[in-house]
């Protein structure tokens, strides 16, 4: 006996959760499968566990996709407002961290349990440890999945399994290996805000930094972000370099400025002038941690005085830590990365149902799709945002 379902979601993350609620309150039998041993892992770990669940300001810009124009529609129907007022709802509190960035004042439970008590009050079924042996169209634009439960047929099929990210968190290619069934187009994938590694010698030389963070600029060739970097014994991390991760390519360098707030030069100069007696390094250390400032600052200059200091000497040492250029070694890959660039190529759907143009009743939304939102709650508004909008329709 085949069992039957209006709509079958395969994965039980955040996506998958959400547009499973919303297809169930317009009375759909809605099956949730997912391989994991519980629902929601990945945002119960996000945010150091207190899950980062949207950002106030978020925005198209915010995301990268080689369509760009894609996630407008979804995010404009489905907005951060819309989330807050279902968390509020359920009584979750929460606080602004930064600007726009919303975290749970307990924890990321909170946000699960939402998401359970929604799917268990719409009467969504959600089998966890299925695995899924084969997905087939069968009918008039129905399908067919062969799964450890047994077989099921559904009307709708919505692939919301993720990316590689975090792959002992259960990540897997098998949204992607859907997508190539059916004929579609899967740009390629890659680590995104995930932190960089070095070569030896720039590593050997920044090794005694582990642990410190200073706020930074850094710049790539396409992108520029205002925050801090965080020195570790691999290479380079904090939210400044996972930003900017998304926008490096291997081979590539990346300019830092370890003193944004201020003009160096000048500062030096009027430092000159009114405490000439005092060392470079005295000077530096004001600003900057003591081992950031030895570890940059030339040895030439370390025991120098202002006063003996030549104008193109002080520039020399602005540029130093104004213009710090540097060529990491590669990421730390999906071991580490927060988010997969790349996947399921947005010119392929719909970017007001998530519904494959091709294939009529399959829908891929959340982070298989080719859209990756900056740091700081905006992949989770995507996830909300397009789920919202498949489960209208499916």
């Amino acid at each position: 006996m085949i069992e039957k379902a209006d709509v079958i979601v395969i994965g039980a993350g955040a996506a998958g959760l959400m547009c499973a609620i919303e297809a169930g309150k317009r009375g759909r039998r809605v099956i949730v499968l997912d391989h994991a041993n519980k629902p929601g892992k990945k945002i119960l770990m996000s945010g150091g566990g207190r899950c980062n669940f949207t950002h106030t300001h978020t925005r198209p810009e915010h995301f990268i996709s080689h369509n760009p124009h894609f996630c407008k529609s979804a995010l404009s129907r489905y907005t951060p407002w819309n989330f807050v007022e279902l968390v509020e709802r359920y009584r979750v509190a929460y606080h602004e961290k930064t600007p726009g960035q919303l975290f749970c004042d307990n924890s990321a439970k909170d946000i699960v349990q939402l998401l359970l008590s929604e799917s268990q009050k719409y009467n969504v079924t959600i089998r966890m440890l299925t695995k899924i042996a084969s997905i087939a169209s069968v009918g008039s634009n129905e399908f067919k999945l062969q799964t450890s439960y047994g077989a099921i047929r559904c009307h709708s099929l919505v692939i919301a399994t993720g990316g590689l990210s975090i792959p002992t968190m259960g990540a897997s290619p098998f949204g992607y290996q859907i997508a190539s069934q059916f004929g579609l187009s899967v740009w390629p994938t890659r680590a995104g805000l995930v932190p960089l590694t070095l070569h030896t010698t720039d590593k050997e030389r920044l090794i005694d930094l582990t642990g410190i963070a200073v706020q930074c600029v850094v710049n790539s060739q396409r992108q520029s972000f205002h925050d801090n970097i965080l020195f570790t014994h691999r290479g380079l991390s904090g939210p400044a370099i996972l930003q900017i991760s998304s926008y490096w390519n291997p081979g590539e360098s990346l300019n830092i400025n370890l003193l944004p707030n201020m003009d160096l030069l000048t500062h030096l100069i009027e430092r000159q002038n009114s405490e000439p007696r005092k060392t470079v390094k005295t000077i530096l250390t004001a600003q900057l941690p003591k081992n950031v400032v030895e570890t940059f600052l030339s040895h030439q200059y370390v025991q120098k005085h202002m006063h003996e200091m030549r104008r193109a000497e002080l520039k020399d040492i602005a540029e130093t830590f104004a213009s710090w250029r540097i060529v990491p070694n590669a990421t730390e890959g999906y071991r580490t990365a927060e988010v997969t660039l790349g996947g399921v190529d947005c010119g392929a759907l719909s970017s007001k149902t998530m519904e494959v143009l091709s294939v009529p009743n399959l829908y891929f939304i959340g982070e298989v799709v080719d859209v990756t939102g900056w740091l700081g709650g905006f992949n989770f508004q995507w996830a909300w945002s397009s789920g919202w909008a498949a489960g209208q329709v499916v």
